[in-house]
């Protein structure tokens, strides 16, 4: 490095802000160039992939440029110019650039200037994303990483080793780095996987996986065994857990899925887990929860299921269809909707509902796919009903797994156009689960969707536990009361303060209600008596086929 074109002090500022980013960047390159001396510092570990001439380097910019591929150049050198030059204040791309062997990787490059206090560009500091290097041992807690899981899974496939795999994980733990800091927060982690790895011993081997949840794979335990240890784990977790002398208390949550079919692929395996986890976490109070069938108790027939569902999925959707329920005026009980409802079929397992897929598809990075299949059917079917029913509205329920994708709110108003289906004409129903999001992201979804001629309905209301305040937050359109709550509604005083209750809420927050579950006539007629907008249930109809749908003759509202 020329010591002519940088002082000491600058060198000193340019290496603590590089030590600052080094922190935060965790797996990624992080370079940092003095715009002033257009001299940088680069990670060694990026020095040493790509053949860098030092970690300090002059004029970078092009000396990077010539690793990158000659197709990705001209976008690069057209970018770094603009960034130079004033004209842009960072950039955020992708290209190929070549390793020391030769090879070209994929990486993301993200970069920001910083500015001086007189607003002039003082700093140029980013990180590259490796998309080729993939870490096999996590170095928080030593342990073997996701990617390791899966290398060790598709092995136990290969070898058609009977398995027990166990996902745990601890509620809770941002409430933990909040106190004690991401520093200690990271004691914690490697010190319980030390714990975990001690009570499994050589039956098992332990992967660290995203945030504090750790796997055991294990071939000579038991579910029972593995239960029993995880009860221990849990106890020792919550009232006998010390690091550095500090009393930690961990909450911990366990899903469990038996490997005993080797025709599935391990994408499946991971996706039945996580959903087992999620039932732990979120209705069964830590409890484990074993992965198994919701009608036979059978995991090795539900995992199969699932398997060939999820690949239906990737094979564009074969063998799913839509089926569509009225949804009737409680005034004049004349036609105002409809609900779509996916169901799947196949010759081996017959027609399967969305409670036996949904939820564990819904952990899965296929289920947007699904979900996008979803939305396009039923606008396109919608278009046929509008000829019929120029007035009706089409309600599709959505996954968080989608809203939380990127690019959700412009696929939506993108499929409205392609299908020249009306926005006014349809309302997107938020789920329980969607209530898992960040709720400035909902909301500003929920905004932007309202906006642009879109209702929204919140489905289920009353079931999860944070429905008032979700009201409170989101401006809907309609609240749908659960048929939980209006089964025995003729007889029972609790389900019938429970409407009262929901409708005189919804009224104050200018939301319809519809009542989900009418089964009868006396039903029906006797939900009337409350704030009710519209009904829906099998004493009008239920879910059939589209073709079947068109030729029901209903009252157009």
């Amino acid at each position: 490095m020329r010591g002519d074109k940088m002082d000491q002090e600058r060198k000193r500022k340019l290496d603590e802000l590089f030590a600052a980013f080094s922190v935060v960047a965790e797996g990624s390159y992080v370079y940092l160039c003095d715009m002033t001396a257009d001299i940088s510092r680069w990670s060694k570990s990026a020095v040493n992939f790509f053949d860098l001439p030092g970690e300090y380097m002059e004029n970078a910019g092009t000396i990077w440029e010539e690793h990158i591929h000659p197709e990705d150049k001209e976008e690069y050198r057209q970018s770094i110019d603009a960034i130079f030059s004033g004209k842009n204040g960072g950039h955020d791309m992708q290209y190929r650039a070549r390793t020391s062997g030769g090879d070209y990787v994929m990486c993301t490059c993200k970069g920001v200037v910083i500015l001086d206090p007189d607003g002039k560009p003082d700093y140029f500091a980013g990180a590259i994303k490796n998309h080729g290097l993939k870490s096999y041992i996590d170095s928080v807690t030593g342990l073997r990483t996701l990617y390791g899981f899966f290398e060790d899974l598709r092995s136990v496939f290969w070898r058609k080793e009977e398995s027990v795999i166990l996902q745990i994980g601890a509620t809770g733990f941002s409430n933990i780095n909040d106190v004690y800091g991401y520093t200690f927060g990271n004691k914690i982690l490697a010190q319980f996987g030390r714990k975990v790895q001690d009570k499994f011993g050589d039956d098992g081997v332990v992967y660290r996986m995203d945030g504090t949840k750790m796997v055991v794979v294990t071939h000579t335990l038991n579910p029972n065994q593995v239960a029993v240890i995880y009860k221990e784990l849990q106890e020792k977790a919550a009232g006998n857990f010390y690091v550095e002398g500090e009393f930690i208390s961990l909450s911990l949550n366990g899903g469990l899925v038996i490997v005993n079919n080797f025709d599935i692929n391990d994408k499946t395996v991971y996706s039945c887990l996580k959903y087992a986890y999620s039932e732990s976490k979120n209705r069964k109070m830590g409890d484990l929860v074993v992965f198994h069938d919701m009608i036979t108790n059978d995991s090795r027939q539900a995992i199969e299921k699932i398997n060939v569902i999820r690949n239906n999925v990737s094979e564009d959707c074969s063998g799913f269809f839509l089926c569509y329920q009225p949804i009737m005026s409680a005034s004049s009980e004349s036609l105002k909707g409809m609900e779509a409802l996916v169901r799947w079929h196949s010759d081996t397992y017959g027609t399967v509902p969305p409670n036996q897929f949904i939820p564990v598809l819904e952990q899965d990075a296929l289920f947007p796919k699904l979900g996008t299949w979803i939305l396009r059917q039923a606008m396109t079917d919608g278009v046929k009903f509008l000829e019929k029913y120029p007035d009706m509205i089409m309600n599709v329920n959505l996954s968080y797994a989608q809203m939380e994708k990127d690019g959700f709110i412009d696929e939506v108003l993108n499929l409205l156009k392609e299908t020249g289906f009306p926005a006014e004409n349809l309302c997107l129903e938020i789920t329980e689960r969607c209530r898992l999001l960040d709720m400035e992201l909902l909301k500003n979804m929920v905004t932007i969707f309202r906006d642009n001629g879109i209702k929204i309905a919140l489905d289920d209301f009353g079931t999860g536990y944070s429905s008032l305040g979700i009201l409170r937050e989101l401006p809907v359109d309609t609240v749908k009361i659960d048929r939980e709550y209006v089964k025995n509604v003729e007889k029972s005083e609790a389900d019938q303060n429970t409407v009262r209750y929901i409708s005189d809420l919804a009224d104050a927050f200018s939301a319809e209600v519809c009542v989900e579950g009418v089964e009868t006539e006396n039903m029906k007629d006797f939900l009337k008596q409350y704030k009710v907008s519209s009904l829906q249930g099998y004493y009008y109809s239920k879910p059939v086929p589209s073709d079947e749908f068109l030729a029901m003759e209903f009252v157009a509202d």
